[in-house]
């Protein structure tokens, strides 16, 4: 697959040969969602609780005797039917991760990255480096290129201005090659590569 280099300023600056084994599968949606919902689960902190009953500071005597009420038979007023009991069957601290083989998460990505190219969502640029660090610029430049809600995805290291310039701006994300992943690929318009991205992710699945 060939597709043209662009510079920020919207100008075509060469072409460059993409991989098929990466960038030309036919996407599956069933493994895109697995990975999503992986990543998403793996994120859940899993510190919501709630008391049981056991956990809760109350009296221990006997809310009224036995017989004689008409009511009903009740000892301990912990009981989840009772204002200030514990809660049944309540959230508990846990984890929340499920296991996904490995193989299972690098070809998702290989899927997102074949499915933006496919839906012509693909855009790869000769480098993300800025002059200064003004938002403003920077976002005029995107707006050359047509971004208005992208992934960005450079090298090893984001060059300092360019991260700067580009945290303010709404539904643009930046991240470096080892930080790409399959949910923020799909939650953006457009999935935005570097040379050096490119070259990074062909050799990580060579």
């Amino acid at each position: 697959m060939k597709l043209d280099v662009l510079a920020l300023n919207g100008k075509k600056s060469g072409s460059l040969e993409l991989s098929d084994e990466i960038f030309g599968l036919e996407p599956r949606t069933d493994i895109l969602q697995r990975m999503v919902r992986w990543q998403l689960a793996s994120r859940q902190a899993g510190t919501h609780k709630t008391k049981q009953r056991s956990e809760i500071r109350a009296t221990g005597a006997k809310m009224f005797k036995q017989k004689g009420t008409g009511r009903a038979r009740h000892g301990a007023r912990t009981a989840p039917q009772f204002r200030g009991g514990g809660k049944a069957f309540g959230p508990h601290v846990r984890s929340h991760a499920h296991d996904l083989p490995k193989r299972m998460r690098a070809l998702a990505l290989k899927h997102a990255l074949s499915a933006k190219a496919k839906s012509d969502a693909l855009v790869v640029i000769d480098s993300a480096a800025a002059e200064t660090a003004k938002t403003k610029a920077l976002a005029a430049q995107f707006t050359k290129l047509g971004l208005a809600s992208a992934l960005i995805v450079d090298g090893k290291e984001i060059e300092g201005n360019f991260r700067l310039a580009s945290r303010n701006i709404p539904q643009i994300d930046v991240l470096p090659v080892q930080g790409i992943n399959v949910y923020d690929i799909l939650r953006r318009d457009k999935l935005v590569l570097t040379k050096a991205a490119v070259e990074a992710l062909e050799e990580r699945f060579k």
